[in-house]
């Protein structure tokens, strides 16, 4: 069962290649895909966001109308704008319409705040900013630390005259006053260019601003669709900031590449998390691992299990409370995933194995070539044989994960962050053989005697305890178990000898 487990992995993985490889041959943009995807049903909800439905000719029209605006202002392919809103589909909107003439879109976390809200914006190279009208106290705060000339603009939800002081423009009625028509573009938007900025942490230090092109927009999305067998009629509920992957090209991307309708919540809610997914009878839900533990924390209903879901999926769903979330709610089909949004090496669990986030496959290695490799605990780095190369682990030992790199191929290319200097940190060169290299997640997994990999912990986040490196996050698991899933955080402190 587990080799046919695989077997049917690598099938998926065949189609996606061609998929994405498809696209590249005809040199498509997402907003082509997209356009693809409106005339074949124009009037089928595209988001549904606070009772109010978005059809996909709705969400094509408002994204022309701000390419539009942006076009008339003089921006072009290769320039950055900021974006700091809140989950809603006017978000997605934006950077789709800003993506019709080229422009790059910085998706900024709406919850930063001073050095680290100047520092994304910096890293981003933005030229322009736009925000909601409920990040205006954020942006007053930092206006003397902003290039002089970058532009403003505010968005509001409804209508009006307000301006914030700022000497900004008022994006709403920008909008408003726009032709809703395609933007007329002389400047080829091709696959392989950028598309949209994600800021990652990585493992330390400040946002970094990770680069998103077409085609790893398109690897992103399609890879879970393909890899867990979505449909286009499935409905994704998300509660998960649109800033990040996740949320923001994992699920969005099932509205915008394949056509399926998709439930923005503006914030995650606990309590609300079933029944929302009740209300707008969604067929599969997106989780982070904590959410879950919350999830688990409300008290019991009779209705937990009155629902339509067929599946969840996301990242981090700790093997402690896998089985008890899957029980109480009924959920058939969990989907746990890894990846990091700057890397190359992304592995779904596919056949519900409790715990697993995926495998590494020993029928075709060369078709998805990841590792895991020896590291030395103290500092990271890979540990090497004689001849200098680095040293695969054996079944039952950590190590970290890699993903080899291959330049001429969209699925295997490092793209890296805007910043070269932080993007060379994250590439380990004669990995297998001279001359090769891998993308190095920073992240620590172990396999088991079939192949299938274990989230362990992140190598800058462990600490030494009699001799051994202690995870601070399975640590916290069994904690959290222990007081009822509240949070639990768990860090290590040096002891002086007595």
């Amino acid at each position: 069962e587990v080799d046919a487990g695989k077997d049917l992995a690598v099938g998926r993985y065949i189609g996606l290649l061609i998929q994405v490889r498809s696209h590249m041959k005809k040199d498509v943009c997402i907003a082509d895909i997209f356009r693809w995807q409106v005339a074949k049903h124009p009037n089928k909800p595209c988001f549904i966001f606070e009772d109010k439905e978005w059809t996909f000719a709705q969400v094509e029209e408002y994204s022309n109308k701000v390419a539009n605006v942006f076009k008339n202002h003089g921006y072009q392919k290769g320039d950055t704008v900021g974006l700091i809103m809140e989950n809603r589909p006017e978000f997605v909107c934006i950077w789709l319409g800003l993506s019709k003439i080229g422009v790059i879109t910085a998706l900024i976390n709406h919850n930063l705040r001073q050095h680290p809200l100047v520092h994304s914006i910096t890293v981003g190279n933005c030229q322009a900013i736009i925000f909601s009208s409920e990040i205006t106290e954020a942006v007053k705060d930092i206006m003397n630390s902003l290039p002089a000339n970058i532009s403003l603009y505010r968005w509001c939800p409804i209508s009006n005259n307000e301006t914030a002081g700022l000497g900004e423009k008022n994006l709403t009625t920008l909008l408003d006053e726009a032709p809703g028509s395609p933007p007329v573009v002389t400047q080829k938007i091709g696959y392989q260019d950028r598309l949209i900025y994600i800021y990652t942490s990585g493992t330390t230090g400040l946002p970094k601003a990770a680069v998103i092109t077409h085609s790893r927009f398109v690897f992103l999305s399609g890879g879970t669709t393909w890899m867990l067998w979505f449909k286009r009629s499935d409905r994704f509920y998300i509660p998960l900031p649109l800033y990040h992957t996740a949320g923001g090209v994992q699920t969005v991307g099932q509205a915008i590449i394949f056509g399926s309708t998709v439930v923005i919540r503006k914030k995650f809610s606990a309590s609300a998390y079933m029944s929302d997914i009740r209300k707008y009878e969604c067929t599969c839900a997106q989780y982070i691992g904590e959410m879950c533990r919350y999830i688990l924390a409300v008290p019991p209903k009779p209705e937990d299990k009155q629902h339509k879901l067929r599946m969840i999926y996301g990242n981090g769903l700790r093997p402690q409370i896998w089985t008890e979330f899957v029980k109480r709610f009924n959920i058939p089909r969990v989907g746990e995933f890894y990846g990091a949004t700057e890397g190359n090496a992304n592995i779904l669990n596919i056949d519900n194995t409790v715990g697993a986030i995926g495998f590494v496959s020993r029928i075709l290695p060369s078709v998805y070539p990841i590792s895991i490799i020896k590291v030395d605990p103290e500092s990271g780095e890979p540990i090497r044989d004689k001849k200098g190369l680095c040293i695969v682990c054996k079944p039952g030992e950590p190590g970290v994960f890699i993903g080899k790199i291959n330049p001429n191929n969209p699925t295997r290319a490092f793209l890296g962050y805007v910043s070269k200097k932080e993007s060379e940190k994250k590439v380990v060169h004669d990995v297998f053989c001279k001359g090769d290299s891998a993308f190095i997640s920073g992240d620590l997994l172990v396999s088991d005697d079939f192949g299938y990999l274990y989230f362990k912990d992140r190598t800058g986040d462990t600490f030494r305890w009699k001799g051994e490196n202690v995870s601070t996050s399975e640590v916290e698991a069994v904690i959290s178990n222990l007081i009822n899933y509240r949070d639990a955080i768990v860090y290590g402190v040096e002891l002086n000898s007595l």
